[in-house]
């Protein structure tokens, strides 16, 4: 189980790091267009919400042999991140010209990419445990959730960076915040293992996989799916969730062969 840990912790760093990526899209000011990003937030979102409901949490069902305490979990986690979610705002909105403003110091602004930052680094803790939780369970699932998670990351990166680089007149304090945000993963990784690793049972992995199951599915219909259609191209973000949910369901079709 420690190596499964362990590599865990890693995963949540390659996912974290992926803010970095956002980073150095605003850094180098490249307008990757909203076709695209929405495509993509879609894509991550489908990816996560198959897999919450086909793996995750089917997974804390048959464990407990229950619907009712699977789902009872399944609810906690989403509990939880709304609770993260009212005490610690994380809004952010793109528009087609967010990467062609000039770099201006205000002091509104810079209050605002504090407070940014700050969010997406509170909710990316949980995605830290989500990663590390479903990579005990199987290394397959670890490496799905690391790569959905790190597809919407990009975007968070760029949502961190741009503020940050007008308020502070400085594109590489952008791409720093951007990066940093994103170390917040492999820190709810660790923490959690410091934490719950010794404690843990089948009993309470499936728990946990039920919880982050929780997790995801808010993270999606909360964050993802709303941000992929404020680019407005809906059918782009539709596109992408049953993209997503296509490559899950072979990816898991193919690992029953």
């Amino acid at each position: 189980m420690i190596e499964a840990f362990l590599l865990g912790v890693l995963l949540s760093f390659i996912a974290g790091l992926s803010t970095s990526i956002g980073g150095l899209v605003a850094f180098f000011y490249k307008d990757p267009g909203p076709k695209f990003l929405s495509m993509i937030m879609g894509l991550s979102a489908g990816v996560m919400l198959f897999v919450s409901f086909a793996e995750l949490l089917q997974d804390a069902i048959v464990t407990f042999d229950s619907i009712l305490i699977g789902s009872l979990f399944f609810f906690l986690g989403m509990g939880i991140m709304f609770a993260i979610d009212i005490m610690v705002s994380h809004r952010y909105h793109f528009q087609e010209d967010y990467f062609k403003k000039e770099c201006t110091i205000d002091e509104r602004l810079t209050k605002a990419s504090i407070f940014v930052f700050l969010g997406i680094f509170i909710h990316n803790l949980p995605e830290g445990l989500a990663t590390v939780v479903g990579t005990i369970d199987n290394i397959e699932i670890g490496v799905i959730l690391t790569i959905a998670i790190a597809l919407h990351n990009i975007p968070e990166g760029i949502a961190v960076a741009i503020p940050t680089c007008e308020s502070m007149q400085s594109k590489k304090k952008g791409f720093f915040w951007a990066f940093l945000s994103g170390m917040s993963e492999p820190l709810g990784a660790i923490v959690f293992g410091l934490i719950f690793l010794p404690f843990i049972t089948p009993l309470i992995l499936s728990a946990l996989l039920a919880v982050v199951a929780g997790i995801m599915v808010y993270v999606s219909i909360d964050e993802l799916l709303p941000v992929s259609h404020c680019f407005g191209n809906e059918k782009w973000s539709i596109i992408g969730i049953v993209v997503g949910m296509f490559v899950m369901a072979l990816s898991l079709a193919i690992l029953e062969v």
